[in-house]
């Protein structure tokens, strides 16, 4: 199992919350959010941001409109995700 950093994000449109992420990734490549929720769900990869040095697992939340990613830090879901820069 690997241990992924998320370092940028997509978006579409870019003013929606965390179910409108399309895409996760960092300089290594990147992912489809659907992509990043089976590897979480199936326990084959986490995944986790590093903002301002603190870490925020990601985690799969299931929303009104079907599941969707956010991180967890410190006992509570945060918006470290919507932080990140725009993936190229």
């Amino acid at each position: 199992m690997a241990d992924v950093q998320v370092t940028c994000i997509n978006k579409q449109p870019r003013n929606n919350t965390h179910e409108g992420i399309t895409h996760l990734g960092n300089s290594k490549g990147k992912w489809t959010r659907q992509q990043v929720i089976d590897w979480i769900e199936s326990k084959s990869n986490t995944f986790f941001t590093l903002v301002n040095g603190n870490r925020g697992d990601i985690g799969v939340v299931d929303g009104p409109n079907g599941k969707y990613l956010r991180t967890y830090a410190d006992g509570k879901w945060n918006d470290n995700l919507l932080s990140l820069p725009e993936c190229p």
